[in-house]
């Protein structure tokens, strides 16, 4: 064999060519079988498309050819907003006249006569003692609360200019002279100091506890310095005082209020609907009230009938009232921007029309919060407020040969003044005060409060002046020192539980329903039923809160109340925006659905969905369940809904789904209502639960929606 045979063969060229042109076309028939499958999948993509796109036009088309025909039958389920309104206006009329029947002597804080006169009467009565005054304060607070709840639940429509300023500055009044009793029955009681001596120290001890106050007060009879610190007993309140007043003749009192009389008078954000009967048809208008920090006028020549109206309800220290709209710039400058038509009226289905909020860019009305100064658009006292005086203690009863001889001063109750007031002792420091207080057990305090002290002169609360503070929350006290007597009130984050975690209606009965909210630190359950709603439970760590307020049946604007005075607030203020992250909606949107779901909500369970937040601001996607059982909606039995609301639809997506996607759920259509999309999926018996709920129950259901604007703050 001769060398080199078992090598590879040297293709020639003419081989070389060959196989690189086969090689060439075998390239060029795969890019013309890539081309031609591309075109085929582009085509089928196409003629895809243009079958979705015409079954949408077709739907779409046949959705409004029949939007006539539903957004009739929806007024006719409308007509029970105007029912509850009527039912109100008889009841608070009714409940007028029971008042004038009962000539019981208590006066109606609606007429200024009557109020007028039981002021002036109680005015003029001196001498009384701490009982009664507390007695008769009882009575104060209620006519205070019904004047609030008299400017929370009267259409705003039916409230003129000049009865909302003289229903504030009744509130004020009566606030006023409810202290002022109080300071003259503490002077009373003052004077016979001697009487109340307690046995071992010798100094005056008295605790008077009721319902809505705790009257605490020590009298330094014998000014002994060992006796610079008391605690007293039976509330659990106490002070540690400097040595130089510890030997002066002083008094201190510890007067806490459970309620907050100081603070600047706040509103309760609310959404009314206003419901007119023209000739022709039912109309609604939303009022819909997202004041915020800036006013601009409204715009005059709105002549609609139906129209988002601001509500100038908000109650206030310093008693003013401007025709203006209050609005929300973060919420509905896109809505501004895209339609650029800032006067005009944003028509809905139901013939409920929402007037774009207008922009205000005056920055005189931004309010400029100083250092150590508590900002209560975030904040909110909690727990009421405990007033800790030094006061002059007045000379005493003695005894002389059998005769009882007193000095008798017309000073009025003299406070006792530390740090001493005077220019050589202006810049010297002096020993701070020592508090212990007790708080509230019908409180809830989810982190460690700050402590606020009130500024008189500034008429705010402010957080320095105040050190040491020390919190046992198992206890539930805190102790601090301070450098002067003060008033003193704790201070809490008023948005902890927002945004919530999650939210259900969930149908439990004839007119009932669960509405639970779950936030951060506590799953709240409310029961509506009727026209009344109760707080059903508040779960907090693994635990039941507040039983004092559980099961008691009242209105919802009552509930929304009684929970914020607890400090359970899942009811965003008109400020919120800005210190919670917002899942921003448009009110068109926000408010429609709140009312379409109030309609159905009787046979129809609704839930939080996570695609909210991808839905846009145009969109909010929300699950549905039919549910006329009374246990838990199951996972699977769950739909979703997105509805903007002028359109509704079924999605395609589940909870569980991927990514978000607007595509319609299989042999699905478009409806102009939710009532109507609904519907396609209900039994009879579900709609005929519909159809006969109460107007009450529909308008209670609304109210607590709109108060707690689960769409926008989950």
């Amino acid at each position: 064999m001769s060398g080199g045979s078992g090598g590879k063969k040297k293709l020639s060229k003419a081989e070389r060519l060959r196989l690189q042109k086969e090689e060439e076309d075998r390239r060029l028939i795969e890019e013309e079988e890539a081309r031609l499958r591309a075109e085929q999948e582009e085509a089928e993509r196409l003629e895809k498309e243009r079958i979705v796109r015409e079954e949408r036009e077709r739907l779409e088309a046949k959705d409004q050819e029949r939007r006539g025909t539903e957004l009739a039958e929806l007024h006719s389920l409308e007509e029970n907003f105007l029912s509850a309104r009527q039912w109100k206006a008889d009841y608070r009329a009714h409940a007028k006249w029971e008042h004038y029947m009962q000539c019981d002597g208590s006066p109606d804080p609606a007429v200024p006569q009557e109020i007028n006169t039981f002021m002036s009467l109680w005015q003029e009565n001196k001498n009384e003692d701490i009982e009664f005054v507390i007695k008769k304060g009882n009575q104060v607070l209620n006519l205070i609360e019904k004047l609030n709840f008299l400017l929370l639940d009267t259409p705003p429509n039916e409230l003129m200019e000049k009865v909302i300023i003289q229903y504030q500055e009744s509130i004020l009044e009566l606030q006023s002279l409810l202290h002022q009793k109080y300071n003259e029955a503490t002077e009373h009681l003052l004077k016979k100091a001697s009487t109340f001596a307690d046995s071992d120290s010798g100094n005056m001890d008295v605790v008077i506890k009721d319902k809505n106050i705790t009257f605490c007060i020590w009298g330094n009879l014998k000014k002994n310095p060992r006796f610079k610190n008391h605690m007293f007993c039976d509330a659990e309140n106490g002070f540690d005082l400097p040595k130089t007043v510890a030997t002066s003749d002083v008094a201190v009192r510890i007067l806490h209020t459970h309620y907050d009389h100081i603070s600047p008078l706040q509103c309760i954000p609310k959404l009314h609907l206003k419901v007119q009967a023209p000739e022709s048809k039912p109309e609604l208008t939303v009022l819909y009230d997202m004041k915020e920090e800036k006013e601009e006028e409204q715009k005059s020549g709105e002549d609609s009938d139906l129209v988002i109206e601001k509500e100038s309800d908000g109650r206030k220290s310093a008693i003013s009232f401007k025709d203006s709209t209050k609005i929300d710039p973060d919420e509905n400058e896109t809505l501004e921007e895209e339609s650029d038509k800032k006067s005009e009226n944003v028509s809905t289905n139901s013939g409920v029309q929402v007037a774009p909020l207008q922009v205000a860019t005056d920055e005189k009305e931004e309010e400029i919060i100083g250092e150590n100064v508590v900002d209560l658009h975030q904040f909110t006292p909690v727990g009421g407020v405990y007033l800790i005086d030094a006061l002059k203690l007045p000379p005493q009863a003695k005894q002389i040969k059998g005769w009882t001889m007193v000095e008798l001063l017309d000073v009025g109750l003299e406070i006792y003044p530390y740090p001493p007031e005077s220019e050589e002792t202006e810049d010297a420091t002096y020993p701070h005060i020592g508090v212990t207080l007790r708080l509230l057990d019908s409180v809830i305090f989810f982190e460690e409060p700050m402590v606020g002290r009130w500024d008189s002169e500034g008429k705010q609360w402010r957080t320095d002046g105040i050190s040491d503070i020390k919190y046992k929350m198992k206890e539930k006290q805190i102790s601090f020192e301070m450098d002067a007597f003060y008033t003193i009130t704790l201070i809490q984050d008023a948005h902890l539980n927002m945004p919530y975690q999650s939210w259900e209606l969930r149908p439990n009965g004839t007119d009932e329903l669960l509405f639970t909210v779950v936030t951060a630190f506590a799953e709240v359950q409310m029961q509506i039923k009727g026209n009344q709603c109760m707080l059903s439970s508040i779960i907090m760590d693994g635990s039941e809160q507040l039983s004092h307020l559980t099961g008691k049946w009242t209105s919802p604007i009552d509930l929304t109340i009684a929970l914020k005075k607890a400090g359970v607030n899942i009811f965003p203020s008109d400020y919120s925006h800005k210190y919670v992250c917002v899942n921003k909606k448009t009110p068109l949107a926000e408010v429609t659905t709140y009312q379409q779901m109030a309609l159905v909500a009787s046979a129809f369970a609704f839930s939080w969905s996570k695609w909210n937040l991808a839905s846009g601001q145009d969109q909010v996607v929300f699950k549905v369940s039919e549910h006329l059982k009374t246990d838990a909606v199951k996972d699977e039995d769950w739909s979703l809904y997105m509805f903007n609301g002028q359109r509704a639809q079924r999605l395609n997506i589940s909870e569980t789904s991927e990514a978000f996607s607007e595509d319609l759920a299989e042999n699905t259509e478009f409806h102009s209502t939710l009532y109507h999309l609904i519907k396609d999926f209900a039994s009879e018996e579900a709609i005929e639960e519909v159809k006969k709920a109460s107007c009450l129950f529909i308008d209670a259901i609304y109210q607590l929606l709109i108060a707690t604007r689960v769409l926008t703050y989950s």
